[in-house]
């Protein structure tokens, strides 16, 4: 049956979306996806496979969670 309400993210991406949030610098960050890449693998929180990273990278940019403009990731920040 279809939905009116949107997808959620398995936990550990959402979990991803979080660690760039807070490691970015702010709502008017711009990083690259090797930025994103290598903060989340950094991350103790995060699985250190780098296919992990960009697996969850994609996903968040095909979510809408990120962005792409001019080949810099930008965050999504929803109105909660």
């Amino acid at each position: 049956m279809w939905t009116n309400e949107s997808r959620s993210l398995p936990d550990w991406i959402e979990d991803a979306y979080e660690i760039l949030v807070s490691t970015a610098g702010g709502k008017e960050a711009e990083i690259s996806r090797d930025q994103a890449h290598d903060l989340l693998l950094d991350h103790d929180a995060f699985p250190s496979e780098p296919a992990d990273a960009d697996y969850a990278i994609e996903r968040l940019l095909d979510s809408g969670w990120l962005y792409e403009v001019d080949g810099s990731l930008r965050i999504t920040y929803p109105d909660r």
